[in-house]
């Protein structure tokens, strides 16, 4: 397991996107209704950058074809989009001005790096 990273979310208001870069992995942390989530900067459709979308709600809209994934789960919540979105676990510090994002090392995580899943 690799060691977590902690986010300064003290000025993240609801309805915002960061976009934060974790050596290889280009991670979003979503600021839905009060509650600060995080999850792979990558449309699972199309693999464009999630950080030029919108948040409405807890649902997270692709800037390129309109889906939208569920930032809370990952989860497909309108088409094209049919896969998950990648997410990772999100603990509070500090009384709520920092989070700590635990990430996977790609040994852990079984992940292959550079392989894309078709679209």
């Amino acid at each position: 397991m690799s060691d977590p990273i902690v986010v300064d979310v003290s000025d993240l208001a609801p309805g915002q996107l960061r976009r934060i870069d974790a050596g290889e992995r280009r991670l979003l942390v979503c600021n839905a209704e009060g509650t600060f989530y995080a999850l792979e900067d990558r449309c699972p459709h199309a693999a464009v950058p999630l950080s030029g979308g919108v948040l409405r709600g807890c649902l997270l809209e692709c800037p390129l074809h309109g889906g939208s994934v569920d930032v809370r789960d990952g989860s497909p919540a309108a088409l094209p989009i049919r896969r998950p979105a990648t997410t990772y676990p999100v603990r509070t510090l500090d009384g709520g001005s920092e989070i700590e994002i635990a990430i996977e090392s790609e040994s852990d995580a079984g992940i292959e790096i550079g392989i894309e899943p078709g679209v």
